[in-house]
């Protein structure tokens, strides 16, 4: 006999707006409700309200309290705009119901003299503990006093999923078929293009995106992901913690790194709904570690282009401020705008120079380059969304060990001087992106004169021979970039025990972003006994 068991199903998790309504029928007195989508909050309430057969009431500071639904011209109670009389309503009201007060905040924060408030919400959370009432507060932010920490519950309300963005884009392309003359036909593969782009919008910041798509070039198509994308820019812009890089770096643009481009090439589908299904987490990160110059920063405008994300810059010097604590809260809101338009590609440029101060952190700064080290690091292993972290370094001794354990990031590629096929990929981009025909030149020769340089080396070797000849009024020949090769030190002649100590650390301890050409890197350890 077998004593093999019937496997249990796996249970889903719960939903916001079915914790919400389990909330509501355990008779929890006060719920706070973290949105920025007030009316989503409200339908969820009015259909919980409807099956529960209770009315909704809502009150604002400007319209006092009314029937949900009921329209804005209708009287109200004179009075209640107040907000000690709606919370005695709410107490003196016998009738099953569910109050949902909006924005209330304000009025919860004990820095403002609310002590009144406070108090009479304190009241109302005994009065309705035995009742069959729900006090609701919507708001955007979590403030809250801490006299009422133990008596209101807080439900993070998250922004919709692919599901609710499915539904919308039905509903908009049914909307368009039966009131005008438009056809929009969306395949599946444009629809989970849409769909992805838009997550990290509210429904009414989707809704808004999709129209205007519409009405710009009469369409909607994957090829609009530009128009979603500057609404997230909007966002970002608001925040003023991250800058929104508009990347216009294709992956052919970059020269070499083959094994890192084909690494990003197999997780560009990894953040679909049907990656998903297939049992795929999303992926997390990367640290590119290396010479400067190489191609990591351009690898991170390259990888936004090639996987149609958004791409954030990360600058850890916007995080710090003079007012104790606000460096942490900063690094929190950062990351919280962020995690809200994921998918997304975060760039951190140069880590190494923001984990520099960290270490001795507490003699320096009281510890907060330290504390915000930690919350980032905290978060680079705990997160949920989709949000990929593409960070660069070039000096590996300012790295912690924290940040190189797997787990944090998923790989960490060293990025070395190009070699001979990489150099030829390298001049033949720079050439033909200043109107130049490759074919006209000697790459050979180019190649062989650039040996030991970086790309960001031989990129300005071919601007700087191009002043030349324009100075003296003739065409760009192989002579003239040559010439303005040899005339370069480049840094890894500058730098060689650096360049060295890089090597040999990478060794054994990062993936290569290439294939090494074995001559050449037995040429680099050579070691010479004199």
């Amino acid at each position: 006999m077998s004593d093999a068991r019937p496997d249990k199903a796996t249970p889903q998790p719960i939903t916001a707006p079915q914790e919400l309504e389990i909330l509501i029928r355990a008779r929890y007195a006060i719920i706070y409700v973290v949105s920025w989508e007030e009316n989503r909050v409200e339908q969820q309430l009015r259909d919980i309200a409807e099956r529960r057969k209770k009315q909704l009431l809502c009150w604002s500071v400007t319209t006092g309290m009314t029937k949900s639904g009921s329209p804005t011209s209708a009287p109200r109670q004179k009075g209640l705009a107040d907000p000690i009389e709606a919370l005695d309503t709410v107490i003196e009201n016998k009738e099953p119901a569910i109050y949902l007060f909006k924005d209330f905040h304000p009025f919860m924060r004990m820095r403002d003299s609310n002590v009144a408030v406070i108090r009479k919400l304190r009241e109302v959370a005994t009065a309705l503990s035995d009742s069959y009432k729900t006090l609701v507060i919507s708001s955007p932010l979590v403030d809250i006093s801490s006299e009422l920490e133990k008596v209101v519950t807080v439900l993070d309300y998250p922004l919709p999923d692919s599901h609710d963005f499915d539904k919308l884009l039905r509903r908009i392309c049914d909307d368009v078929a039966a009131h005008s003359t438009l056809k929009i036909s969306l395949t599946q593969d444009d629809r989970e293009k849409l769909i992805q782009a838009a997550l990290g919008l509210t429904l009414q910041e989707a809704e808004n995106v999709f129209a205007k798509t519409i009405v710009t070039d009469g369409h909607l198509a994957a090829d609009d992901l530009s128009v979603v994308f500057s609404e997230k820019q909007q966002i970002i812009r608001k925040s003023g913690l991250l800058e929104y890089y508009e990347s216009a770096t294709d992956v052919s643009d970059v020269g070499g790194l083959d094994l890192l481009k084909e690494w990003l090439k197999k997780r560009s589908l990894a953040f679909s709904d049907r990656a998903k299904q297939f049992g795929l987490p999303p992926p997390k990160g990367v640290l590119l570690v290396g010479v400067q110059g190489c191609g990591k920063s351009l690898c991170a405008k390259a990888v936004s282009r090639m996987w149609n994300m958004p791409l954030l810059r990360f600058d850890m010097g916007r995080m710090f401020a003079s007012l104790v604590g606000s460096s942490e809260e900063n690094i929190r809101r950062a990351i919280s705008v962020a995690e809200s338009i994921a998918p997304v590609v975060l760039w951190a440029d140069e880590i190494d120079k923001a984990f520099a101060g960290s270490q001795g952190s507490a003699n320096t700064d009281g510890g907060t380059t330290a504390r915000v080290m930690s919350t980032f690091l905290t978060w680079l292993s705990e997160k949920q969304k989709p949000v990929f972290v593409l960070a660069t370094a070039n000096n590996i001794s300012q790295l912690p060990p924290e940040l190189l354990r797997k787990g944090r990031l998923d790989e960490i590629f060293f990025v070395d001087l190009p070699n001979a096929v990489e150099r030829e990929q390298i001049v033949q981009i720079h050439l033909r992106k200043r109107g130049r025909d490759p074919q006209s030149f000697d790459i050979k020769q180019l190649v062989a004169a650039s040996e030991g340089f970086s790309g960001a080396e031989i990129e300005e070797a071919v601007i700087s021979s191009l002043y030349d000849v324009f100075y003296l009024q003739k065409e760009l020949q192989t002579a003239d970039v040559v010439a303005a090769i040899q005339e370069t030190v480049p840094l890894s002649r500058t730098m060689a025990e650096g360049v060295s100590a890089l090597r040999t650390w990478a060794e054994g301890r990062a993936r290569f972003a290439s294939r090494r050409d074995v001559g050449e890197s037995q040429q680099v350890r050579r070691k010479l006994e004199m």
